[in-house]
Order: structure tokens, then C-alpha cells, then sequence
């Protein structure tokens, strides 16, 4: 129910956001993009998507070998599907990834290591972006001015997500499921679906711990290779900023595009961070410099891309999922 109510305040939001800015001024901004714009918006996208498959392809560990890269290209692409629709902090579809890694003879225990991992690496690149999103802001916008003020307030919050992050992987090398099992025990609960996939569970923490100590030097470049994919992210902010006309410089793209990343993950929350993620880039674009008119657009044209995604997502699910049905029926004949 909260959902729900969740995303009709959104969609409120998002249609008072373009009622209040003017529908005409938006649809004059868009109008001034062709076809052939739209489909360069979508590049810096794709590339990131290729960038942080093979940021997961390199924790993956031998069994990498077995599966096709752009097999595994499209399992990111439908497990993420999954990250974008649902609100499960964009950990929806990580299951579902180690799920569809099996018809391709992927141990589950390495498969969901590999998924584990992969989102750690991720997560960490993902603070290196912004911290550095951060430190180019105040040096853009200043320290002392009201958006400089705003900055500094993410700095405090991101602070307490890399506390966040060293935590977890400190609980991964002692052993992820393990503690949680612990932890449920000590309060009394008793949860049948954890205890009857106990083994599985401990032998995924026995790969995880296998990882961090014979295999650091590709964690930490999985962690460099997911830093390229979120800088494309910044890309991405440059190529609809060139688009819709307004001033672009590299350091004021990359400093709004790991800012909007932040206040994505901020509004997890909220299916698809409708209203809160587009009032956001508004409000960024707007401490930037530029028109409510190009920061409602941006929010949109951005939009668009999360649903040319969710098509190719969905494509991508109903492919490599009916493969994954087909090769298990296949074992059990």
C-alpha cells in the first residue's frame, strides 16, 4: 500500500513540476531534438552497461570463461530491470543474475558470490564518484553559497555511506549470511527458507572469503573498471546538456552527474524515484545556472533513457530466461 501511495505522489509531483514550468516550454526545448539526438543520448548508456558487465565478468572468478560476454551483458541487463521497477534499493535483481547464471554451469554458490562482490565493488566506485562529484561543486559553486551549503550536506551523507560500505565488506570476510543467520538466531526468530538453504548460504560465504584473500588485485580493479562506467554516466550529462543548448563544461557534468546519481540512490525508497529523482534534477541544474525549462527537460530526456532500458531489460529477461528454463529441462530428460 505505501508503495502505491508512494508512486501517486510521485506522478503528483512530476505533472505539478511540468504544469508549473509549462508544457509549450518543455515541448519547445525536446522539439529542437531529432531522432538522430535521441539515439546519441543513448550511447553513453549502452557504454556504461558494457563497462560494468565486465566490471562483474572480472569478480566472477574461472566460471567467466563459460559464459559468453555478451550473454552476460544481457543478464546484467535483465537483472537490472528488475533493480529499476521494483523498491528494493536496487537489489531486486541481483538474485535473478546469479539465478540465470546457472544454465550456464555457474556453481550458485559462485554465481551469487560473484553478485555479492560485484555490488560492492560497484557501490564503492559509485562513492569515488561522488566524492569527487562533491569536491568539483564546491569548487564550482563555492562553500559558501546556499548551494554550496547543499553540497556540504551530501558530503556529511555520503560520510555515513562509506561507514556504510566498510561495514559490509568487514561482515562479508567474517561471513555475510552466516552473521545474518547469527543475528536472527540471537533474536529468537525462526525463518524455514534461511535455515533449509543454510549449507548453500555458508558455502556462498566460503567463496566470498575465498575472494577477498587470494584475489585482491582483481577487486580492486573491478573497482576501477565500475568508476569508467559511472564516469559515463557523466557523459550521458554533458551529450543532453550540449543538446538542449546550454553552457557545458567537463568538471560542472561530471560534478551534476555524480550529484543526480546521489540523489537517486537517496530516494531508493520511492518505485523509480518518480518526482523525488526529477524534482532533484531540477533543483541541480538549477543551482548550476541553468532554466527550469533545461533542468525539467534534462529530468525527462533522462527518463526516456530509463525506459528505453526497461524495454531492452524486459527483452533481455524474456530471452535469457527462457533459455535458463529451456537448458534446465533439458538436464532433467
Amino acid at each position: 500500500m505505501l508503495r502505491y501511495l508512494l508512486l501517486t505522489l510521485g506522478l503528483a509531483v512530476l505533472g505539478l513540476l511540468v504544469w508549473h514550468i509549462g508544457p509549450g516550454n518543455i515541448y519547445d526545448a525536446a522539439s529542437r531534438l531529432g531522432p538522430g539526438a535521441l539515439v546519441v543520448i543513448l550511447i553513453p548508456s549502452l557504454i556504461m552497461y558494457v563497462i560494468e558487465a565486465y566490471g562483474w565478468r572480472m569478480v566472477l572468478g574461472p566460471s567467466a570463461q563459460s559464459v559468453p560476454f555478451w550473454r552476460l551483458l544481457a543478464i546484467r541487463t535483465a537483472g537490472e530491470v528488475v533493480n529499476m521497477t521494483t523498491p528494493t534499493a536496487y537489489l531486486g535483481g541481483e538474485p535473478l543474475k546469479a539465478y540465470l547464471l546457472k544454465s550456464y554451469n555457474v556453481p550458485i554458490a559462485e554465481g551469487a558470490a560473484s553478485v555479492v562482490i560485484a555490488k560492492t565493488t560497484m557501490t564503492i566506485a559509485e562513492v569515488f564518484y561522488i566524492l569527487v562529484g562533491i569536491a568539483l561543486g564546491f569548487w564550482i559553486l563555492g562553500a559558501g553559497s546556499s548551494a554550496g551549503q547543499s553540497v556540504a550536506a551530501a558530503l556529511v551523507s555520503v560520510g555515513l555511506l562509506v561507514c556504510s560500505i566498510a561495514g559490509f565488506v568487514f561482515i562479508q570476510r567474517r561471513g555475510l549470511f552466516a552473521s545474518i543467520l547469527g543475528m536472527i538466531r540471537k533474536l529468537g526468530l525462526r525463518i524455514k527458507s534461511l535455515e533449509s538453504q543454510e549449507v548453500h548460504l555458508l558455502s556462498i560465504d566460503q567463496t566470498i572469503q575465498n575472494y577477498y584473500s587470494h584475489h585482491q588485485r582483481a577487486f580492486y580493479a573491478s573497482i576501477g573498471v565500475y568508476f569508467l562506467g559511472w564516469m559515463a554516466e557523466a557523459m550521458e550529462v554533458f551529450v543532453i546538456l550540449y543538446y538542449l543548448g546550454g553552457p557545458t563544461d567537463v568538471l560542472s557534468t561530471i560534478s551534476i552527474g555524480a550529484l543526480a546519481v546521489f540523489i537517486k540512490g537517496g530516494t531508493f525508497f520511492i518505485p523509480g524515484s518518480l518526482g523525488a529523482q526529477d524534482g532533484g534534477n531540477l533543483l541541480l541544474l538549477k543551482a548550476f545556472g541553468y532554466s527550469d525549462v533545461t533542468g525539467i527537460t534534462f529530468a525527462l530526456l533522462r527518463r526516456f533513457r530509463e525506459l528505453v532500458w526497461i524495454g531492452i531489460g524486459l527483452l533481455c529477461l524474456a530471452l535469457v530466461g527462457k533459455g535458463a528454463v529451456r537448458q534446465a529441462a533439458e538436464r532433467q530428460e
